[in-house]
């Protein structure tokens, strides 16, 4: 936690549930990988937090954005981003968002199906395009599903087919699993990724860019490479793989730039046991996966915790949030074990959740307010 997060706690006691982002944290964030990938545009993926300080503060410093919507797209173009350093990276987009996209200046559009495609080519016509591909996802905390990509073959048939439409077959695009641990991912995505570029080349289309997405981690429970060592796998593996041909480098950060700058302050609402004698406590917070914590599901994202007793005599908790669905549990298998001077009223923090919290909270789910987010 930040000396400005801490300050800022403890002067303005804000109503919790409340994230509290330190705007810094992700300059400084942003201008480390930028010094790190000097050879990559650093395009930032707006989903892991839309919050339009967190944009403003980031075109400032002269970022691109990965957008996944016309939502997001009006809202970092309205924050002072450029049109050509927008990306409008959803493989899935209504036809219309995709003309209201081109109309607003956007030029480069990913797809990984030839219906949409043909969308592209109808509606955003000329635009560079980029094809994804999947890729395994091993070591991933948060793993992606085959929801999006298409077999490099399959790939390689749409970017031929992306010229003749008289789009532009600007690249490929991959994505290792959000949250990966196992830096050896990027060496077998970016191979597979080279050996299309030959594959195209023989059929006369000259790819010129490869996008190696997201992936990079924040620290939570669990220790993770530092960001340098991410840096120097993903330049080595298209080194290897591209030799002296190095095309056109994006990357499309999220947690890594703005996990770490955020901290989420909660109320202990209960504590209770199922039954008497039982070890185990049950602590209710005041949020829960429906207000900005949706990356407890299965218990994949494990967050650490800071309270006012830490340091004393602990036991094992159940962690769960305050509303009416039986869903609504944090941590009940993972081993979280809290001090047991905890007392409802208490404030707990919640590290590191920056990332994907606010964009995931519910709009008055049984009622409560969405996550409140203040940026400083």
């Amino acid at each position: 936690m930040t000396e400005k997060i801490r300050r800022f706690l403890d002067e303005r006691r804000p109503a919790t549930p409340c994230l509290v982002v330190d705007l810094d944290v992700i300059e400084d964030n942003y201008r480390n990988l930028a010094r790190l990938l000097p050879a990559a545009k650093i395009f930032y993926a707006v989903k892991a937090n839309p919050m339009p300080q967190v944009v403003s503060r980031l075109a400032t410093l002269g970022s691109c954005f990965d957008t996944a919507s016309r939502g997001e797209i009006e809202l970092v173009l309205g924050e002072g981003a450029d049109p050509a350093m927008v990306s409008f990276g959803n493989t899935i987009k209504k036809e219309t968002d995709i003309a209201a996209a081109y109309a607003l200046g956007v030029r480069l559009f990913a797809f990984d199906s030839d219906a949409e495609l043909e969308k592209i080519a109808r509606s955003a016509p000329g635009s560079r395009v980029f094809c994804r591909v999947l890729v395994e996802c091993e070591g991933a905390e948060w793993p992606l599903s085959r929801k999006f990509g298409c077999a490099p073959a399959m790939a390689a048939d749409l970017m031929v087919k992306a010229r003749d439409f008289g789009l532009d077959p600007y690249g490929i695009s991959f994505h290792v699993g959000s949250q990966q641990t196992n830096l050896g991912q990027w060496d077998k995505a970016v191979g597979g990724v080279a050996r299309l570029f030959s594959i195209l080349r023989e059929r006369d289309v000259e790819l010129k860019m490869i996008n190696l997405g997201g992936g990079f981690p924040a620290r939570y429970r669990a220790d993770v490479p530092p960001l340098e060592a991410y840096a120097d796998a993903v330049m080595e593996a298209v080194r290897t793989h591209f030799g002296n041909a190095i095309p056109d480098i994006i990357i499309e950060p999220g947690r890594s730039m703005v996990g770490d700058a955020g901290i989420l302050q909660t109320e202990v609402v209960l504590i209770s046991q199922k039954e008497a004698g039982e070890d185990k406590r049950w602590i209710y917070l005041d949020v829960g996966k429906f207000s900005g914590l949706a990356e407890t599901m299965d218990e994949a994202i494990k967050y650490r915790l800071h309270t006012p007793h830490d340091g004393g005599a602990t036991a094992p908790v159940v962690l769960a949030g305050p509303t009416c669905d039986s869903a609504d549990i944090l941590y009940e298998k993972t081993n979280y074990e809290l001090p047991v001077a905890l007392q409802i009223g208490d404030k707990i923090e919640i590290l590191a959740t920056g990332a994907y919290t606010t964009s995931y909270s519910s709009v008055n789910f049984n009622g409560f307010a969405p996550l409140n987010t203040i940026c400083i």
